[in-house]
């Protein structure tokens, strides 16, 4: 009397279709639950080795005007006079942003700027109309 079937001579084929189906839910199920929140301040380096932990006076905000004028406490002047004026304060770092009307070109252009005067930039985002 046999107890135990005896085994195929030809291995399973592994059905991949099942694994597969799995696999797309889950993408599904990721892609719907996590969201891609704006963030205020985008780093555009990567270096924060040289960074200090402790929070001190926060950085001096530049904005880029939609007549590509930068404006800086209530200073507005253009960047080639600017940069002066940062250098004479001791600026080293600042937070860039733009007014929702300013074209990309003048941001770029601003952002070349500074970082050819050897000022570490970081984006912020506008989120509202300036008046």
């Amino acid at each position: 009397m046999q107890l135990i079937e005896p085994r195929p001579n030809r291995p399973l084929p592994i059905r991949i279709t099942p694994l597969i189906d799995v696999v797309f839910i889950l993408l599904v199920f990721f892609m719907l639950t996590s969201r891609l929140l704006p963030v205020d301040h985008l780093e555009l380096a990567n270096s924060t080795d040289n960074r200090s932990t402790v929070t001190g006076e926060p950085l001096p905000l530049l904005t880029v005007t939609q007549a590509g004028e930068v404006q800086w406490q209530e200073l507005t002047l253009p960047i080639a006079q600017l940069l002066p004026e940062l250098r004479h304060a001791g600026i080293s770092e600042v937070n860039l942003t733009t007014a929702p009307n300013a074209q990309l070109s003048l941001f770029t252009a601003t952002l070349g700027e500074l970082s050819r005067d050897g000022i570490q930039t970081h984006w912020k985002r506008a989120t509202e109309e300036t008046p």
